[in-house]
């Protein structure tokens, strides 16, 4: 109806554009006022019909819904704005002129709101308050809200604005007069909060900024109602206000002007590549909004007017004085960050290490040491190490903060200055009290020494300084335990203790409180201290004392041999050696503390796990035997905490009954979704499924899997029981339970049926009492001696053939009704004649009622035959079936690998620490936000059926990749198959086609697979509310009954009420008008999803183009959309500032247009690579219930963060060993960090954040372009900021896909390391560095960006050991060392170099797996999957992924360069291109594992080294594997790479890509030009200090040639300056050769072909000349002429990358051709080498086919022929 409303107004509208108003007949005006009113009646809705004609919905009926409504209608008292209206005779009211329908309505005449917002948030607040105040609520008399409901909600809402107004030291604006209705002005205020939200689009991001425009606003209410005086302008409001002129009024004069401001900055950034310092991100502008002066703004032109000082230009060209500076924090591009934000560690790191070298330097090297005076005295000199360290941080506060000096508050600059002036007195004045007290004193220190010498008389002047100078760190320490007076100082707005505080920490608006309780201190100091103990410890005894005495020998020995020209022989100690020997040493101290917290987070989130009851049942066996207690369990945790009876220690019968039925109903839904799956077949389902009700018979009817067998052995018991005595036999059947149910429930269950099925009374007297009889003969021991139990075996064989003629299908029934017949009168005269010692009496007896009753008709022969047509009764007949004949191979039921994992996990979660359940009205309600930019919905039949360049489709690969887990007949596809060729369902052909689809796609990372598994969250509610209106009655019918019962709109009612699911996508509107035909297909999807599940709902931004004024505009709206029959229903539209995607990122904005249409107090983030299953979605309201616990002590949690299933592993060895990486992180990693360390944050994944606490403080992500690019992250970082508090949970977990090729890895790498990058840079990171404790902070950098610098550490350790050897050799150092005895037996070096091998082969990565696999597979599992890790070669993976994280995070720090790099989420098993593989890692590894060979070479050829030693030849064997590995990981691990055929067709391809010539829109992918460019744009947007350093980094190249020349045999030992510069001059002579050459190719090699070879010809032999000449003459070797090449070719590498560096300046100067040049031939080269040694494997067969095996080995081990998929071959 709301649709054909909408046509005939959108008719009408078009009708008064065409046709002028007097030619309108006042009829047509008529219809038109009709259809409008109706409109208003009938509006399209989302969850609260408020405005629906007709019967009111279920939901609507509820009377927490009727109690919000009518308290959000009151609008009594409220003064009525005037409207103007205008005079046209057929002009209708506008909106603002309607008659006021609730206090939301007046808020939006007063200030104009938008329509749709209205709406929205109407629905929004209502069930906010329905919600929270149903909960604990009598449902008997309800009529109104509890007053204490909109107290907690504005406690909620309000707390941050409450919290910002206490803090810039104003009046709040939230206040209650005397006498005024309390709840009215509270939820006036509310919705008003929630309107300004709710129309916010970007400032949404800034919450402080929101809390401003709220304060201004909210000073008007106060006016309006109060009538109070404005406070700027001095006029008096009045009641009688006049209302806002249109609906758009607050978004053109507030919102605009600021997004106008946000727009322009974002234009500044560059599309983020400009530097962080040049333009103002979210963070800055919002940080405006902690100052005071915001207050002093004109309202509203003040916002403008402040924010838009500044030009339009690119930020290079902005004045200086026209910009508006960055605020409080400037997001320079330095690695100095990581000491400014983590100074506290590096100070005690480095004091700690100056500490021990002085001790380990006394004779004796012991600790004890340290008690001597004069050691004592000498390390105490700490300190001024320590002094000098402040001074460095002060001097970088000042340094790198400068472009922020003009928003800094005067005290805060001089608290900069202050500080810098400080540290630099101590830094002079400690080194001079401490000269004072040493001998041998200079003039200088003398003076003072004389000026202070009443001191020094009472004891050491240095002392008294350091105990000074240590005096705020004594205080610090004393307020470390005591947190809780901490955190009211620093929260306290009081000035005294603001000035105090000043010092040691600025006034700041968000890091204030962190501090943990007392208990939760003592855990993570605890932790620490151990580590840091086990840390100093190794680095003393390991690292620092075996180097002490080589190093004493090496700079007592006087060197003067050196071997090539030294430019300083007069240095004294050899300083140049002992720094070559302690540099690894120093960097390997400074990363192995990232060692010592893998393996003790390792440990204790082992026992942490294992205190969580983790694993306790992994394998079905362990299910079986636990399995009767599982009901319990899960009504003590799943069932609401009302029923108090179920949950009591003593359980009567019937009360254990109603619980199992319960459970029943859960476990067969459980089992029903993984048939629909199809994870299991109809036959497993059979197995698993168990009877909804239990009163038929005396005992609980188990799953047919745990029964399996049980019945067969109980008869071959009985037949061989010897015994006479019948308690023996029951003894033996009673002592395993499962075999008692099943003989128990066999005997009952057929008795029912037989006996069902009788018509005659007389046989039915007969069944009596055969069953009399046993009943007694078992009460009084007599059963074996009245029955034979040797012919048991052929009853059990009839009563077999007997069930199954009962399930089998007919088509005569005479025919079949005989056939029953006569089975059943075979059993029953076995059973009376055979069986039964006495049965012919009960037969003789019988016989003679029916002589007298004159029947002549058989026994047994009426029959009701129609009831084997009962679903119920033929239900019974199944299970009696299968309990006969299922033999033990049941116990291997599910046969699914998958299926097994998420039954296992669920029963075990019940046995865990999960809070009580609430009823379903009483539990918090959810949203679910899911962004979805363009990828797949799902796979279209072409795409199924498109085979690749081997001939594979996605559907056959599908088929091969997801077979049974076991030896079995049926995998998955199978099911699939089963499924939909059931006769029952009826699949017509286009219905299989879509099933096929859907099978795919459900099996792929695609949105329809993400939507399904959310959508469980509804079934499962409505689930939950049917067995809570149910009761007992659920015991009978079962929730199947329930979809015809009248309660069934009720329960839907309840399940919108507390769960809502939001798909946020953007780009909906142009796939739906884009002619690419993918896109259309995308957009029917999507619709179609909305179809199929009716509680989607899909936001998106429509662009839509308007005429203002005669002129075209683009206005941007946020719509919500739902699904309606085969089309979509617009619900909200509310326009937007300005397009909201071109601000900050891209994720992060997709989620903020879409997030104010959720729902509820909760909001769940889910990602288009997630899954979700049924039995974890029952689980929900639990975890809810963590938000109102606080087991801090202090405050309740703000997000809970769930575990995770990878559910991608099984593909291929890389996927495994990325699910592996990503399970360990997603379970022992955060669970550490949870608890005890209390630093875990948000990471993308399935997190549920407090939604209210969040939407006040700035979302769920944070959004500024480049610098907030793991925008994830940074949400965890400002919730705990601003004094959220993070859990996390492993009871309930939900699936995710992860990346499955080498490519697609290490682009999720690359991108990560990014995102770590510009985390170091950015202020979040240093105010947690610095707001939280010392131990905290700890855990915080070595689980964020200490992980990354500690990779990029243990590459550094490579270098400088390689690059240290390699200074040594070529100076002629390491042999004259070496000839000292106690040298050359040292072996300290390479024994701490054996830490970095460590970290260096992933062992850290695998250590928390083993752990967590051991947890929760079993330890045995653990090692034989660590071993087979080990031969799939897990460490070169690892080893290549550490290259990966090294490369892009120092590139980002130094250069920038961070950008979203999609990984894409299909089937990635294909051959990747040697062009490609080079385009990703040429730089990043290639590059960099030829200068580790080179080197290695280098020092292999001339190194003098104790090659004798075992660790020496480890480490050298580790960094050869790391060369490997860099160089040749990308083939190993990439299918076919080492084809035949393949090889040579990359070969083509690439020389393709390295000819093509590059230009203007042309793709890297298809010439290497364009690619180069592309490679270099970092460079081209870096800053000169970045420039500066990247030519430092390059000038190591140049001591290749340096070394080398000297030791050429031409050189003749000469050590003269000028052999170095004859190199050069060779160098020279042979570019400029080669430049001759390429030139006349190119000028003369087509018009002058004949010069052209004339001159090749004469420098041809002008060569030959040369080289005989430097044989014959000069004594040059073929040595000599390899050592050049290897001299030369670093060298011109060198000038290579300083000229990429420079390339404005050689651009120039014309001279960037030649470079260009030069940059192809090594590119050239680079890639021959690489393609020698892949052409010399591929060459052999057998390395393809060891590969083959290598990649897919978990594929081989389920039967899975990869090499026929690879080969093309489909049979």
């Amino acid at each position: 109806m709301a649709n054909i409303l909408q046509i005939a107004s959108v008719l009408y509208d078009v009708l008064k554009t065409v046709v002028p108003p007097q030619r309108i007949d006042d009829q047509t005006h008529s219809y038109a006022q009709d259809v409008q009113s109706k409109r208003e009646q009938c509006e399209n809705y989302n969850i609260l019909p408020l405005k629906a004609i007709g019967a009111k919905a279920a939901i609507m009926e509820l009377p927490e819904i009727k109690a919000a409504l009518h308290a959000l209608q009151n609008v009594q008292n409220l003064p009525k704005p005037s409207v103007h209206s205008t005079n046209a005779p057929h002009d209708f009211p506008e909106e603002r002129s309607k008659s006021i329908f609730d206090i939301l309505d007046w808020l939006s005449s007063v200030f104009g709101f938008q329509k749709g917002n209205v709406a929205n948030q109407r629905e929004h607040l209502i069930l906010l308050l329905a919600n929270m105040d149903v909960r604990k609520r009598d449902l008997v008399v309800y009529t109104q809200l509890r007053s204490s409901t909109v107290q907690k909600l504005m406690d909620k809402i309000f707390k941050n604005y409450w919290s910002w107004c206490k803090y810039l030291c104003c009046e709040q604006n939230t206040r209650i007069p005397q006498g005024s209705h309390k709840q009215q002005l509270q939820l006036i205020y509310i919705g008003l909060f929630l309107l300004i939200w709710g129309e916010a689009s970007n400032i949404r991001f800034m919450p402080e900024c929101i809390c401003y425009i709220f304060h201004k606003m909210a000073e008007d209410v106060n006016g309006l109602l109060f009538g109070n005086v404005h406070p700027v302008t001095g006029d008096t409001y009045h009641r009688s206000q006049t209302a806002a002129p249109d609906e758009e009024k607050f978004l053109r004069t507030v919102i605009t002007p600021i997004y106008q401001v946000l727009h322009k900055e974002a234009k500044r950034n560059n599309g983020g590549k400009a530097s962080h310092s040049r333009w103002r991100n979210y963070d800055d502008l919002n940080e405006y909004f902690w100052s005071s002066k915001c207050l002093s703004l004109k309202w509203p032109t003040g916002l403008k007017e402040e924010f838009s000082v500044h030009s339009d230009v690119m930020p290079n060209k902005v004045p200086a004085s026209k910009s508006m500076p960055k605020t409080n924090f400037v997001e320079a591009r330095t690695f100095w960050h990581l000491y400014r934000s983590f100074d506290r560690m590096w100070i005690f790191f480095i004091m700690a290490f100056q500490a021990m070298v002085i001790v380990a330097w006394t004779p004796d090297g012991s600790p004890a040491a340290l008690f001597d005076e004069d050691v004592f005295r000498s390390v105490l000199t700490i300190f001024i190490t320590q002094a000098f360290l402040n001074l460095l941080q002060a001097a970088l506060d000042i340094a790198l903060s400068f472009n922020a000096w003009r928003s800094l508050k005067f005290t805060q600059i001089l608290r900069y200055l202050l500080k810098f002036a400080v540290a630099a007195v101590w830094a002079a004045i400690l080194p001079i009290c401490y000269a004072s007290s040493v001998q041998n004193s200079t003039r200088l220190v003398k003076f003072f020494s004389n000026l202070t010498e009443s001191w020094q008389s009472q004891g050491s002047l240095y002392n008294y300084a350091v105990a000074i100078y240590l005096m705020p760190n004594i205080l610090a320490a004393l307020l470390f335990f005591l947190p809780q007076f901490e955190r009211i100082m620093e929260r306290s707005s009081s000035h005294i203790v603001t000035l105090f505080m000043w010092w040691a920490q600025p006034k700041l608006y968000v890091g204030r409180g962190l501090h943990e309780g007392m208990s939760q201190l003592l855990k993570y100091t605890l932790f620490w201290i151990l580590l840091l103990i086990c840390k100093l410890a190794f680095s003393y005894y390991v690292e620092i004392l075996p180097l002490i005495g080589p190093s004493k020998s090496i700079m007592k020995l006087h060197v003067d041999n050196y071997e090539w020209h030294e430019f300083f022989p007069n240095v004294t100690h050899n300083i140049g050696v002992v720094i070559a020997i302690w540099a690894p040493i120093v960097l390997v101290y400074i990363m192995d503390t990232q060692i010592w917290y893998s393996i003790f987070s390792t440990l204790f989130g082992g026992i942490h796990g294992a205190l969580s009851h983790l694993g306790e049942i992994r394998i079905i066996g362990m299910l079986r035997s636990r399995f009767q207690s599982v009901p319990t369990a899960f009504c003590r945790r799943l069932v609401p905490s009302s029923d108090a009876d179920t949950k009591g220690r003593y359980m009567d019968k019937a009360m254990e009954r109603r619980n199992f039925a319960s459970f029943a109903h859960v476990w067969n839904e459980f089992i029903e979704s993984m048939r629909a799956e199809d994870l299991i077949s109809n036959e497993d389902r059979d197995l698993l499924l168990v009877p909804y009700s239990s009163n038929d018979v005396s005992v609980i009817q188990w799953p047919p899997f745990l029964l399996a067998g049980k019945i067969p052995i109980a008869l071959d018991m009985a037949k061989d029981f010897k015994e006479k005595e019948d308690t023996d036999l029951f003894k033996k059947i009673k002592k395993d339970d499962y075999m008692r149910s099943a003989v128990v429930e066999c005997y009952e269950t057929l008795r029912e049926i037989i006996y069902g099925l009788l018509e005659d009374e007389t046989d039915r007297n007969i069944v009596r009492k055969i069953c009399y009889d046993v009943d007694i003969f078992i009460q009084q021991h007599k059963f074996l001696n009245e029955f034979r139990m040797n012919r048991i075996p052929s009853l059990g064989e009839k009563l077999e053939k007997f069930l199954k003629l009962l399930l089998s299908e007919y088509d005569a029934v005479d025919v079949y009704k005989s056939q029953i017949i006569n089975v059943l009168q075979d059993i029953m005269e076995i059973i009376l004649q055979d069986i039964m010692v006495n049965g012919f009496k009960i037969l003789e007896r019988y016989r003679v009622q029916i002589q007298s009753n004159y029947k002549k008709e058989q026994r047994f022969e009426r029959l009701n035959i129609a009831l084997t047509q009962n679903k119920s009764w033929r239900e019974k007949v199944v299970r009696l079936h299968l309990l006969f004949t299922v033999k033990e191979s049941a116990i291997n039921v599910p046969t699914n690998l998958d299926a097994r994992r998420r039954i296992t996990f669920f029963t075990n979660s019940l046995f865990m620490n999960i809070p009580s359940a609430p009823k379903v009205r009483d539990m918090i309600s959810f949203s679910v936000l899911t962004p979805y930019y363009r990828e797949d919905v799902l796979y279209s039949v072409d795409e199924l059926y498109k085979e690749n360049e081997d001939g594979i489709s996605t559907l056959f690969y599908l088929q091969k990749i997801y077979p049974a887990r076991f030896v079995c007949k049926l995998d998955e596809w199978m099911n699939f198959q089963k499924r939909i060729n059931d006769p029952k369902l009826n699949y017509s052909d286009d219905d299989k086609k879509e099933a096929t689809r859907h099978w795919v796609s459900y099996r792929g990372q695609t949105l329809s697979r993400t939507v399904r598994g959310m959508m469980y969250y509804k079934h499962a509610l409505e689930l939950q509310c049917f067995l809570e209106s149910a009761g007992d009655y659920a015991s009978f019918g079962g929730y199947q009954t329930m979809e015809s019962s009248q309660g069934n709109e009720r329960v839907q009612a309840l399940g919108d009420m507390k769960f809502t699911y939001v798909v946020s996508c953007q780009l909906l509107g142009a796939l739906k008008t884009s002619k690419d035909p993918r896109d259309r297909r995308r957009y029917n999807d999507i619709l179609n999803l909305m179809i199929m599940y009716p509680s989607l709902r899909v936001a998106y931004i429509d662009e839509r183009e308007e005429f203002v004024n005669g002129r075209s505009h683009i206005f941007y709206y946020s719509v919500l959309l739902k699904g309606g029959n085969s089309y979509n229903t617009e619900i909200y539209r509310i326009k937007l500032p300005g397009p909201p995607t071109d601000i900050g990122e891209g994720k992060p904005e997709n989620q903020n247009h879409a997030i104010i249409f959720t729902r509820g107090e909760a909001l769940q983030t889910i990602d288009m690579n997630q899954d979700n299953y049924f039995e974890e979605a029952f689980k929900m309201r639990n975890v809810l219930e963590e938000f109102l616990k606080s087991p801090s002590g202090q405050r309740e949690p703000t997000i809970l963060g769930l575990r995770e299933h990878i559910f991608t592993g099984s593909v291929s060895s890389l996927a495994s060993f990325m699910s592996n990486q990503e399970t360990s992180f997603v379970t022992i990693s955060q669970r550490i960090l949870a608890n005890p360390l209390r630093v875990r944050f948000h990471y993308g994944h399935s997190d549920i954040f407090d939604r209210i606490f969040h939407i006040t403080r700035g979302g769920i992500s944070k959004a500024s372009k480049t610098i907030n690019l793991s925008e994830d992250v940074f949400a965890g970082m400002n919730s705990t900021l601003r004094g959220g508090y993070i859990t996390h949970h492993e009871y309930i977990q939900v699936g995710k896909g992860r990346d499955v090729g080498m490519n697609q890895i290490s682009l999720f790498e690359a991108k990560v390391a990014n995102g770590n990058g510009e985390q170091t840079l950015s202020r979040d990171v240093y105010r947690l560095g610095h707001r939280l404790d010392f131990f905290r902070m700890l855990s915080f950098y070595f689980t964020t960006v200490g992980f990354y610098l500690s990779s990029m550490v243990t590459v550094l350790t490579v270098y400088m050991f390689l690059y240290g050897r390699f200074y040594l050799v070529m100076s002629g150092l390491e042999r004259e060392t070496l000839e000292n005895l106690s040298i050359h037996q040292s072996k300290a070096l390479e024994q701490a170099l054996v830490t970095q091998s460590v970290f260096q082969l992933g062992l850290l990565m695998v250590l928390p797996m083993v752990m967590e696999i051991g947890l929760e597979k079993g330890f045995r599992s653990a090692l034989g999957d660590f071993i087979i890790m080990q031969l799939q070669l897990a460490s070169v993976f690892f080893t290549f992924q550490l290259g990966t994280k090294v490369h892009y995070f120092g590139r980002t720090i130094l250069h920038g360069g961070s950008k979203y790099r999609a990984t894409g989420r299909g089937f990635v098993v294909f051959h990747a291109k040697f062009s490609e593989n080079y385009r990703l890692y040429s730089r990043s590894h290639f590059v960099k594992g030829l200068e580790l060979v080179i080197l290695l070479v280098l020092y292999q050829i001339y190194g003098h080294s104790y090659r004798s030693s075992n660790i020496y030849l480890f480490i050298t064997s580790s960094l050869w594997f790391l060369v490997g590995s860099w160089l040749f990981g990308p083939f190993v691990f990439n299918p076919s790479g080492f084809d035949w055929q393949k090889t040579v067709d990359d070969w083509t391809d690439w020389k393709r890509w390295m000819g093509d010539r590059g230009g203007i829109g042309m793709h890297p992918d298809r010439s290497w030009e364009s690619w180069v460019d592309g490679e270099q744009e970092h460079l081209k947007f870096s800053n000169i200090r970045g420039r500066i350093l990247e030519i430092i980094l390059v000038l190591r190249f140049f001591i290749y040639q340096y070394g080398i020349v000297y030791h050429l045999d031409i050189a003749h030992r000469s050590k003269n300056i000028l052999v170095y510069g004859l190199s050069w001059l060779v160098l020279v002579t042979t570019l400029l050769v080669l430049k001759m050459v390429s030139m006349g190719r190119r000028r003369f090699g087509t018009d002058f072909e004949l010069m052209f070879r004339i001159l090749k010809a004469l420098l041809f032999l002008g060569f030959m000349s040369v080289m005989t000449d430097l044989f014959v003459i000069c004594g040059l070797t073929i040595s000599d002429l390899f050592a050049t090449v290897l001299a030369f070719l670093p060298t011109g590498w060198a000038l290579l990358l300083i000229g990429q560096v420079c390339r404005p300046l050689f651009e120039a100067i014309g001279f960037w051709d030649p470079i260009k040049e030069l940059a192809k031939a090594y590119e050239y080269i680079i890639g021959f080498l690489l393609f020698a040694a892949i052409a010399i494997l591929s060459w052999f067969p057998f390395v393809s086919e060891f590969q083959t095996r290598l990649l897919f080995n978990q594929a081989f081990s389920r039967g899975l022929q990869i090499s026929m998929i690879l080969s093309g071959r489909k049979d």
